[in-house]
């Protein structure tokens, strides 16, 4: 059972590291962080970028840029990730969830660079989202992805999300986020995963 995390939740520095070795810092996003974010998103891949915005632009408009840094804790949760192990990386993963209309449900997104990719990043930053989320009262999340996504599909259904709907290439799935988070918890395999939930809460 979650416990109530640690508080402030906001001002948490989690430690840890990939599947592979690599050490990597988790914290919450700030408006301090728009040229790090600016330098992460050039970084994607086209093929990434397509996947993640829909489109493989480049450079995304200074507008959405802001709005991903615009983070204030409870209606915008973002987490960001940067690799302790290297020189000059920009930021190397970041997740959000946007609430909707100040109720308890909203939108979930993640991108991690394709360096990056399959070694329990995502899964990492995902379950310090959602402890936050479970925290402010976000309790379900919408996930909107391409339909050829074939890694976020895995992810979403490892968290329990279900399929709602899909139509002209996107598909649709709700998260309930206690859920993730219990599925998250009972990974035996993912000691980044734990190193966020001993950092977060109180286990």
């Amino acid at each position: 059972m979650i416990e109530a995390p640690a508080r402030p939740i906001d001002h948490i520095v989690v430690h840890s590291a990939l599947n592979d070795g690599t050490r990597v810092s988790l914290r919450c996003i700030t408006p301090a962080d728009e040229e790090r974010l600016r330098t992460g998103i050039a970084t994607l891949s086209a093929e990434s970028r397509y996947l993640r915005f829909f489109s493989p632009a480049p450079m995304l408009p200074d507008a959405v840029i802001k709005r991903l840094v615009d983070v204030d804790g409870h209606d915008h949760i973002g987490w960001g990730a940067i690799c302790t192990d290297c020189d000059d990386w920009p930021a190397i993963g970041a997740v959000h969830a946007v609430r909707y209309a100040d109720g308890p449900a909203g939108e979930f997104s993640i991108a991690v660079l394709d360096a990056f990719q399959g070694k329990g990043l995502a899964r990492m930053m995902t379950a310090a989202l959602l402890i936050q989320c479970l925290a402010e009262d976000l309790l379900t999340l919408e996930i909107h992805m391409l339909s050829e996504n074939a890694a976020a599909r895995r992810l979403v259904k490892s968290l329990g999300a279900v399929w709602t709907s899909e139509s002209a290439g996107v598909a649709e799935y709700a998260l309930g986020v206690a859920n993730g988070i219990a599925s998250l918890r009972a990974d035996p395999d993912a000691p980044g995963v734990e190193d966020v939930f001993h950092a977060l809460t109180r286990l």
